[in-house]
């Protein structure tokens, strides 16, 4: 399916927001998600389905100055 990951069109087979993380290679990071500009808390991840067209940002913590 086609989703927009931070900014950029992106093909994915992840159906759920924790399967998506997996194929993008963010398990076990420390990240924060959001679909269509709804926080998702990482309790619902395995529960929050995606679809086609959903708008999905993940951002992770920096540090810098």
């Amino acid at each position: 399916m086609r989703v927009i990951v931070n900014g950029e069109h992106t093909e994915v087979a992840a159906g759920r927001v924790d399967a998506l993380l997996s194929e993008l290679d963010y398990a076990g990071s420390h990240v924060a998600v959001a679909v269509n500009f709804e926080v998702v808390p990482r309790t619902k991840w395995a529960d929050t389905a995606l679809n086609s067209g959903d708008e999905i940002e993940i951002i992770t913590p920096r540090q810098g100055g």
